[in-house]
C-alpha cells in the first residue's frame, strides 16, 4: 500500500455552498453543532446560506474551515477510509491536521481557533491590511519587489507553489506591490477574500498574545507526524507544538517545501486534500506532479476514495 499524506485547506477555500451534498450528513451536522456551540455562531447555516461577506470574515472563516475539514475527514473515515500516515495543513488547515493527530479534542480546538482568529483580527484595524496572490514570479523576484515598496509593510507570506506566491501587509503597500509585480513580469495579481494580513510581520503582536493563550491548553503528543508550516518540522511534544503554532501567525507558509518534505522525507506517493474545493490539489500537482493527488470535496469523491482503501 502506498504511503498516504492527508492535507487540509485553510482560509480561501470558503464559499457559500461549500458543504455540497454533505450538508445534511449526520456526522457533519454533529461536528458543526460542536464547533458552533463553542463559538456561538450557526456555522452550518452560514455555510449553506451565507452571506458571503460573513464567510470571509476571519473570525468566522477560521472556525468554519476547521469544522468543514474535520467533518469531511470524519465522513471519509465512517465510509471506510484509512488514517493517513502523515498530515499537514495550509495555515488554518494545520488545526484539522492536529485534530487527526489527536493533539486536541474538537471542542477545545474550536475554542483555540476562535482565539487565534480574534487575535489576528484585532492585530490590524479593519480594512487596513490585505493579501494578494501573485502569479508568474519566483520567490527572489517577488521578495525584491516587496523590499522596494516604500508605502508600508508588504511581504511574501505564502509560498504556495512554483509561480504562485501570496503577499500580505498594509493595504496601500500590497496594492503598490501588485502594480510593481505586474511591471516586473507577473502574469496576474489578485486581491484575496481575507480580512487580515496573515503570516506577515504585522501579526507579531498577535503571535505573542497567542503564545500566552496556547499555554492554557492541554495539548497531547501527536499520534502521527504533523508537518508544521513555520519550520517544516514534526514536533513530538506539546511545548514545541505550542511554539510552532504561535510562530506560524507571523511566519510564511512554506507550502512548496511542505509537499517536497512529505515526498522526500516520508516517501509519500499519494497526497489527499480533505476539505472543500480543490485549491491544494492544484498547488500540490504543480509541486510534485510525479505522485498521485486526490481531493475529498463531496460525497462522490469520498466514496470513491474509501473504495480504494
Amino acid at each position: 500500500m502506498s504511503r498516504t499524506a492527508m492535507v487540509f485547506p485553510g482560509q480561501g477555500s470558503q464559499k457559500v455552498g461549500m458543504l455540497a451534498d454533505l450538508a445534511d450528513d449526520h456526522v457533519l451536522v454533529q461536528i458543526f453543532e460542536t464547533v458552533s456551540r463553542e463559538i456561538g455562531r450557526d456555522l452550518r447555516r452560514l455555510a449553506i446560506e451565507g452571506p458571503p461577506a460573513d464567510l470571509d470574515s476571519t473570525t468566522v472563516t477560521q472556525p468554519l474551515m476547521l469544522a468543514t475539514d474535520v467533518a469531511f475527514y470524519a465522513i471519509q473515515r465512517v465510509q471506510g477510509g484509512a488514517k493517513p500516515g502523515v498530515v499537514a495543513g495550509h495555515s488554518l488547515g494545520e488545526y484539522p491536521a492536529l485534530y487527526v493527530a489527536g493533539v486536541l479534542e474538537l471542542p477545545a480546538l474550536a475554542r483555540l481557533v476562535a482565539v487565534r482568529a480574534r487575535l489576528m483580527q484585532e492585530a490590524v484595524a479593519p480594512g487596513a491590511g490585505a493579501m494578494a496572490a501573485i502569479l508568474g514570479l519566483d520567490g527572489p523576484a517577488l521578495e525584491a519587489v516587496c523590499r522596494n515598496v516604500t508605502s508600508g509593510v508588504v511581504e511574501a507570506v505564502n509560498y504556495n507553489c512554483p509561480g504562485q506566491i501570496v503577499i500580505a501587509g498594509e493595504r496601500a503597500a500590497v496594492e503598490a506591490a501588485m502594480v510593481a509585480a505586474r511591471a516586473a513580469g507577473a502574469k496576474r495579481a489578485l486581491l484575496l477574500p481575507v480580512s487580515v494580513p496573515a503570516h506577515s510581520s504585522l501579526m507579531k503582536k498577535a503571535s505573542r498574545a497567542y503564545a500566552h493563550e496556547l499555554a492554557q491548553y492541554d495539548l497531547k503528543p501527536p499520534v502521527l507526524p504533523v508537518v508544521h508550516n513555520a519550520d517544516l518540522a514534526e514536533h513530538p511534544d506539546p511545548a514545541s507544538i505550542r511554539e510552532a503554532l504561535a510562530a506560524q501567525l507571523a511566519s510564511p507558509v512554506r507550502w512548496t517545501e511542505t509537499i517536497e518534505h512529505l515526498r522526500d522525507r516520508h516517501g509519500v506517493s499519494r497526497i489527499v486534500e480533505c476539505g472543500p474545493g480543490r485549491i491544494l490539489l492544484g498547488l500540490d500537482r504543480r509541486i510534485a506532479p510525479e505522485i498521485e493527488h486526490r481531493s475529498l470535496e463531496n460525497r462522490e469523491t469520498i466514496l470513491q476514495y474509501a473504495e480504494t482503501r
